[in-house]
């Protein structure tokens, strides 16, 4: 392949591979608090909270994804 198409292909794989566990994760951490919650209402906030946090967490690593395809396209 020229190096013109991997210059273009690369961000694209880049963003696909590293956001796919990231969001594989966020829908996991809503469906266990909702199950948590569903349980248990009365420690609601707390499960919420901590939700929030863990969704952040995951989140970064996608916004890091972001950043390395962009440093790979622009470079």
């Amino acid at each position: 392949m020229s190096p013109e198409i991997l210059k273009t292909l690369a961000p694209s794989f880049t963003i696909v591979l590293g956001v796919i566990f990231p969001v594989l994760m966020i829908g996991k951490i809503g469906a266990e608090a909702m199950r948590a919650i569903g349980r248990n209402p009365e420690a609601a906030s707390k499960i919420q909270t901590a939700m929030i946090l863990a969704i952040a967490f995951a989140e970064a690593i996608a916004i890091y994804v972001l950043v390395v395809a962009l440093i790979v396209k622009f470079t």
